[in-house]
């Protein structure tokens, strides 16, 4: 079983592609199944196969300990370290493939609450990767591309995880794709774009970051839309060779 986990910044569409990763999988005749741990959540765009909301009840958790949404929400994603025994039963008994985990869409409630690196980290299977979404609506100049891969890079090493940068929703940029990407595989070609930033105190730490992270994102970003399916083969073909060396899942 390999686990995959989607992590990304609120609306960058972490759930959708999630639900075309296990339609994917499945014409390839493997087995997926969706592992939901955002508590909080009300509408998904799939039927999750194991769901943390079964776990961990939020009107619960407000009405016993008196708190507001966004306490509850701190609170139930602590929780979820406590219930990962429960889930990892829940997970091995469907004996899938690959479980993809659906993180919350306030991605700090899994990735900087200290419960999110242990579930990463105890959580059991053959290998593990995950996938950051850039969001094609922040990353609209150099530095917010600068920015949002500073936030990848935390992820990583928070994490600990391998780990595909993805550019989603490309359908909706269509004519800012090739720019985007062009500056993810030639970090020296965002390094001249960033020259065009007015506030000098600005440009200078945007190149002082971007020497700091360049081995991180030297291999670029993917491509990829959950709407028209674009770049998806890239992505599964990229997941296979961090997970199992490149060898497809029906052999």
């Amino acid at each position: 079983m390999y686990a995959i986990f989607i992590l990304g910044t609120a609306g960058s569409g972490k759930s959708t592609l999630a639900s075309r990763l296990v339609e994917l999988y499945a014409s390839k005749n493997a087995y997926a199944i969706t592992l939901n741990l955002d508590p909080g959540v009300i509408d998904l765009p799939y039927e999750p196969d194991v769901d943390v909301r079964e776990y961990v009840s939020i009107d619960e958790i407000m009405s016993k300990y008196r708190l507001g949404p966004n306490g509850a929400l701190i609170l139930a994603s602590d929780l979820i370290a406590d219930r990962l025994d429960e889930i990892q039963r829940d997970v091995d008994e469907l004996n899938p493939d690959y479980v993809i985990v659906d993180t919350p869409g306030q991605m700090e409630l899994f990735a900087y609450r200290a419960s999110g690196m242990i579930f990463a980290k105890e959580f059991r299977c053959d290998a593990k990767a995950s996938i950051f979404l850039f969001d094609p609506m922040l990353v609209n100049s150099p530095l917010n591309i600068l920015s949002i891969a500073l936030l990848a890079t935390s992820i990583r090493l928070r994490l600990g995880l391998a780990q595909v940068n993805v550019l989603s929703k490309i359908d909706l940029i269509r004519d800012r794709v090739a720019e985007i990407i062009g500056y993810s595989a030639d970090l020296t070609r965002l390094e001249y774009a960033l020259q065009r930033e007015k506030d000098s105190e600005l440009y200078m730490l945007g190149i002082s970051l971007l020497k700091g992270i360049r081995h991180s994102i030297s291999m670029g970003l993917l491509a990829v839309s959950s709407l028209t399916y674009e770049g998806m083969v890239n992505l599964t073909a990229a997941l296979a060779r961090m997970l199992k060396e490149g060898e497809d899942a029906e052999q």
